[in-house]
Formats: C-alpha cells, structure tokens, sequence
C-alpha cells in the first residue's frame, strides 16, 4: 500500500519513545516525558534513553567523567574548522565536522561510547564553528561545568546564570527524543547499511537542516517582538486574527492536544517568569492568545507547541537565532544514537518497494 511520505507506516519497533498525538503523550523508555525529566540533568536523561533505566550515583559519575573527557576536540578537527570558507552556514559546519570526526581512538571505541563522545563533542563543535563566523576567538570548554553549562560558556564567554542554564537545560531534556521523525529515520537508515555511527548523525544533521523539520521558531520570535509588552498582547493578536494571519506557535500536526513538551516549557517558565522579562511575556501571551484563540475560532482546540515556549526560552538566555537549530540538534543527537544503536541490535537494512507511474 503505497502512502505519500510513509505517513502512517509503520517501520521500526522501538523501545525508545512513543508519541502518542491523540492523547498528548510522549513517553520516554515507557515514562511519560514529566516523570522521566523531572528533576534531571541533561547527563541523567541522556543516561535513561541510552540504557533504558534511570543512573544510579556511581553510573551517572562515569558517564559525567566520560562526557568530560570527549569535549576536548583533537587539534586537527580544529584546524578543519578554521579552514571553512566564513559563509558555511553551522549546520554544514557541523556535518564536516562530525564526518571528519574520525581518529583512531574514535574508532577504536565500542558503539555506546562513540554515542558519548559525539554528544559530548557536538557542542563543542557548534561553539567552535559559531565563534568563527562572528569573528571571535574559541573559548575552550571547562571541565568544572556541567553539559548545559559548559555549552552556554563557550558560545558567550561568560558564566550563565542558574536560571539561564536550568531553562535551556530543561528545552534540551524535552527535544532529545520524539519517536520516529524525519533525523531519526535518516540515522536509522544509514546505520542499517552497517555504516558507521558518525555517518549516521551526519545524516541526521542533514536532515535536520531542513526547514520543515528542524527550521528555527523565528515566527515565534517576530510575534513576540511585535508584541513587546503585556499591553499590547490584545491589540496585536486582534489585528492578525482580522487580517487572517497564522499565529506562530500554535498547532501541531502530530498532537490534537496540547503538546505535553510545551506545557512542561511553560512551567519552567512560569517558574521562572519572575527573573526574566522575555519569560514573563511568553507566559503572559499565551494565556490571552488562546482566551482570544478559544472565541474567535471555537472548537478548533489550538494550543501552544513546542516552539513557542522554546522561542522564550532561547530569546531570554539572549541565544541567537542562528543557533536554534543547532541547539536543537545538540539535544537530538542522544534520540539519534539512541536509535543507532537499537537498530544496530536487531539490524535489517531498509529497503521499501517505489511504483513506478511513468510512461
């Protein structure tokens, strides 16, 4: 049965995530999303969807050890880097990156530690590439600071603060896994080839890049700076909605009800509205949007995604947004490898049928 994109098909059993669009669930290792998240570290979570149970002390000190140590990236990969023409974009500077990414003590690593070091590596490679297009010097990661922490410190140069770290810290927890996406399927597929797994985040990445699936929030964005205060919410709204223009951040073409990462995202924004200005308007917006939303469209249930509180978040941590999608990808990469290495276990290599509608 032949069905435009594969829609509905199903490909892979995973014990990985599922997504459940008509109830609003997105489970991770059997958890829904909250309870697995809760209270963790992006070291934590990534632990739990690479090996299926929650870290205990003693595990969670060797993989932080061994995130740690892959974050030194070797001297030639460096090099690689510096000699990009200043027109590639990040996401084909980390794809380079992450082929090339191929010394013998990578390769001589087992397949779970390869996953740590690219997810270690990934964001040192993102602040290495980011720092060079706007013209500034490398900052080299530190070893005292946490995933989140460290990935902030080496894009600005200075310490972030507690409430900058755990707002990006809980977006990252959120997008490192959502089933079976478009990245995902394309890592799965080139490790099903008995490639490697650095060409299959190189595959990944490339799939990421496109607009329709990884493209940055700048919708988002653009309302929120058109808004500017919680005045003007009303008047703005208002006007779009007579001139029927779409109201970015709102819909999702998977959930029929409120996507379960936004309303976390708006928690941690509410929790923390009071120390942010940007925070405090998304909040703020979201509430009188969908109060506007429910009376001029009734039965048409549109909730925030997860774009919305995710555009907050990145504008309030003062991220640019050319970073967004790397950002994103920098939390993907534990769902990509996740996946790698399930497929890896119980391999068959994809090869669906096409039919042919030619003369």
């Amino acid at each position: 049965m032949f069905q435009k994109g594969l829609k509905g098909i199903v490909a892979v059993q995973t014990a990985i995530a599922s997504v459940e669009g008509d109830k609003g669930e997105l489970r991770y290792r059997g958890q829904l999303v909250h309870e697995a998240t809760k209270g963790k570290s992006f070291e934590q979570t990534a632990y739990f969807l690479w090996y299926g149970h929650h870290a205990s002390r003693t595990e969670l000190a060797t993989l932080t050890q061994d995130l740690l140590s892959y974050r030194q990236l070797p001297d030639y990969l460096i090099a690689v880097a510096q000699t990009l023409p200043i027109e590639t974009s990040l996401m084909d500077g980390m794809r380079t990156l992450v082929s090339a990414y191929q010394h013998t003590e990578f390769k001589e690593l087992e397949s779970q530690q390869q996953a740590i070091a690219l997810t270690a590596a990934l964001p040192v490679m993102t602040a290495l590439l980011y720092r060079k297009s706007i013209g500034q010097e490398f900052i080299a990661p530190r070893s005292d600071l946490s995933h989140t922490a460290n990935y902030l410190w080496m894009i600005k140069g200075e310490m972030p603060t507690p409430t900058q770290t755990e707002a990006l810290e809980t977006y990252l927890n959120l997008t490192m896994e959502h089933g079976m996406n478009a990245s995902t399927f394309a890592s799965r597929v080139t490790i099903s080839t008995e490639s490697d797994l650095s060409a299959a985040i190189v595959s990944a990445l490339g799939t990421m890049k496109g607009p329709l699936h990884g493209g940055a929030p700048s919708g988002v964005l653009e309302l929120l700076d058109e808004i500017q205060s919680p005045e003007k919410i009303k008047t703005v709204i208002e006007q779009k909605l007579a001139q029927g223009e779409k109201i970015m951040g709102f819909g999702h073409r998977v959930y029929r009800t409120e996507d379960p990462r936004a309303i976390l995202l708006r928690e941690k924004c509410q929790q923390l509205q009071q120390k942010d200005a940007w925070l405090n308007l998304a909040v703020l917006a979201e509430s009188e949007i969908t109060h506007l939303l429910n009376a001029k469209k009734p039965g048409r249930a549109l909730y925030t995604n997860v774009e919305f509180y995710a555009a907050a978040i990145m504008r309030s941590i003062q991220m640019p947004p050319v970073l967004f999608t790397p950002t994103f990808s920098i939390a993907r990469i534990v769902g990509w490898t996740a996946h790698a290495l399930e497929q890896q276990q119980d391999n068959v290599i994809f090869r669906p049928q096409s039919e042919y509608i030619g003369n």
